[in-house]
């Protein structure tokens, strides 16, 4: 009796964690000037990353922090940096650590984690396995990467409606709200580990 509702429940939380809209600007951004092929392999890179993520943690917990010794706010620290380099970079549209070899997969690694898939999303998975198992968050999370990959392979198509000024312009302010979301990971992991 508590499938559905549990999935629905799941599905919606991790849906507005990951938040694929968000990463519409900044995908089509990072994949402007590539053939629709290269766009759509993006997509489908960007969501196995955050998915292989997502169910590596719903499956091994908290294992895997205990093997590296890691905590959930050096995890924070790490992802917050990670995120306000991109910030940084969306909102003044410069490039940062560009290189030939790895320009082709970057925007779908980016996207992948720590946008789609950051602390937040991993901590979100860990708490739904604790009140539901694994069944349940399991399937919200191939229901939330479904959407996702929907999303971000027709992301092209939505920048086309949106327009391409508008697309900039909220790629430049996401761009400032991705860095300042980034502060408070940061902040929010050190105030973590100083209160330990």
């Amino acid at each position: 009796m508590d499938l559905i509702p549990g999935i629905i429940y799941s599905f919606a939380t991790l849906f507005i964690i990951l938040d694929p809209l968000l990463s519409v600007p900044i995908f089509a951004a990072m994949t402007k000037g590539q053939a629709p092929a290269e766009i759509h392999r993006q997509a489908f890179i960007a969501v196995a990353v955050a998915g292989s993520l997502m169910y590596l943690f719903l499956i091994f917990n908290k294992l895997i922090f205990d093997i590296l010794g890691l905590s959930i706010p050096s995890f924070q620290i790490a992802g917050g940096v990670l995120l306000f380099l991109l910030g940084i970079q969306e909102a003044l549209g410069i490039e940062l650590g560009h290189s030939k070899g790895v320009a082709k997969t970057a925007a779908g690694v980016v996207i992948g984690t720590p946008l789609l898939c950051g602390p937040g999303a991993i901590t979100t998975v860990m708490l739904l396995s604790k009140d539901y198992g694994l069944l349940i968050p399991f399937v919200a999370i191939t229901l939330s990467l479904l959407a996702t990959w929907v999303i971000l392979y027709y992301s092209e198509l939505i920048q086309q409606v949106l327009g391409e000024v508008v697309t900039d312009i909220m790629g430049k302010v996401l761009g400032m709200l991705l860095a300042a979301i980034a502060v408070n990971l940061i902040v929010s992991g050190i105030l973590t580990i100083i209160a330990a």
